[in-house]
Parts: C-alpha cells; sequence; structure tokens
C-alpha cells in the first residue's frame, strides 16, 4: 500500500452541504458589506433603466405616465427575480461582486424561492434603510436576511474552477500493482505538483514508492509522471 496523505481541515467560514444527488458541496457565504454593495449597483441599474423610460415614455403625454407607473412596478419587483432564476443566481450586481444566491442545499433558486426572498424586501426595509436585513445578516450563521430565512435560500461567493497543473511530458506507464482511489489521487497530485518542489525533495518523495511501485529510486520519478499521465488519460 502507498502512504496517504492527510486531509486539511475545513475552514470556518465554509458550510458542507450535500445535493439531492447525494455530491458534497463547499459553499462560502457572503457577508453584509459584499451583499450591500451588489445591490447598490443593482439599484444604480434599475435607476439608469428607470430614469431612461421615463424620459422617453414622458414624450406620450398621460398614457406614457401611466404605461411608467406599471414599468416601474415591473423593473422593481421583477428585476430581481428574473435576472436570479434565468442568469444562475446573478444579477448584474452579484456577477461583479462574484456573488450568486443558491437554495439551501446549493441548488440552482427557482422561481418560488426567488419570489419570496424578493417580495419580503420590505420587511427587511424595516423601519428605514434595510435595518431588519442588517441586523439579520449580521446575527445569522450564514448571513441570511429575513428574506433569505423565509425562502430556505443564501448568497454565496462564486468559486470560480480550479484549472489543473499541466503534467510533464512522460510516456504512459500501466501501474506495476493495483492502485486504490486514494493511492490514484496521492500519484497524480504529486506529478501535478514536480512543478513547485525542488529536485532533491522530488527524488526523496520519488525514493519512498520505489518499491511499492516495483522500480529503482532513480527511475521512480519518471515511472510515477508515467503512471500519472496513464491515469489522467484514462480519465
Amino acid at each position: 500500500m502507498l502512504p496517504t496523505l492527510a486531509r486539511s481541515p475545513l475552514l470556518d467560514n465554509r458550510l458542507r452541504v450535500e445535493t439531492p444527488e447525494g455530491v458534497d458541496l463547499l459553499l462560502r457565504p457572503a457577508g453584509l458589506v459584499p451583499r450591500a454593495l451588489a445591490f447598490a449597483v443593482d439599484l444604480a441599474i434599475r435607476g439608469a433603466i428607470l430614469l431612461a423610460l421615463f424620459i422617453s415614455l414622458g414624450l406620450l403625454g398621460k398614457f406614457g405616465m401611466g404605461l411608467g407607473a406599471l414599468l416601474l412596478f415591473l423593473v422593481q419587483w421583477w428585476y430581481m427575480v428574473l435576472f436570479e432564476v434565468l442568469n444562475q443566481g446573478r444579477t448584474p450586481g452579484k456577477h461583479w461582486l462574484g456573488l450568486r444566491v443558491v437554495h439551501d442545499d446549493g441548488t440552482p433558486v427557482g422561481w418560488a424561492s426567488s419570489l419570496t426572498r424578493n417580495l419580503l424586501r420590505f420587511v427587511d426595509l424595516l423601519p428605514f434603510g434595510y435595518f431588519l436585513g442588517a441586523l439579520s445578516c449580521l446575527g445569522h450563521p450564514a448571513f441570511k436576511r429575513l428574506g433569505d430565512i423565509a425562502a430556505g435560500t443564501l448568497v454565496v461567493y462564486q468559486e470560480k474552477p480550479a484549472e489543473r497543473p499541466a503534467l510533464a511530458p512522460a510516456e504512459p506507464v500501466a501501474p506495476p500493482v493495483g492502485l486504490s482511489l486514494d493511492e490514484q489521487r496521492a500519484l497524480i497530485s504529486f506529478a501535478e505538483r514536480q512543478a513547485s518542489l525542488s529536485p532533491d525533495r522530488r527524488r526523496e518523495l520519488a525514493a519512498i514508492l520505489a518499491e511499492p511501485l516495483a522500480t529503482t529510486a532513480e527511475d521512480a520519478e519518471r515511472t510515477i509522471q508515467g503512471i500519472a499521465r496513464a491515469l489522467m488519460g484514462a480519465t
């Protein structure tokens, strides 16, 4: 058996959730400040849209003003909902801040949940300036406002997918022995991290695996790279 690597502990500001498909996700809830900044961006965009609409519709007289009142309602209450449901939980402000809205189990937010959390903004606004909403965010471990609590949603940072380091050029080599999933991951991790290790450190680590892999200490590094290349090619 090959040596196993200890897993690092989870950070306190991350939530581990399990999706309905049984997949574990790590979510990082967004705090009050980035959420407020995202809301301010969206507020400015809505203001610009409404200003342009009222200037244009003002030329139509009373009919234009009546139509403007209808559009005011639609922009104010449906701007957030449409973007959250149709754009993977991201309004322009949230997208700019790298945030998104999801259900508590990490699944994409739906119509009912988005409507609930946005219709309850008037409660978060009480008594003025989002006082109750800010108080709820500061007191909740996942920084939820009252609308999020009622809708079963949370605002999280959208994690950027990490790019896999490139493997060194090597001829694929079949493993001489059967490898468990953890052992395969350990070999691939070694091959991916080789650029960050000194030559002496690489030889030292590779020499530890020489005997289990039925190779010499001198050829261990090249063998590991070949096995990693074969494993990655198979996936």
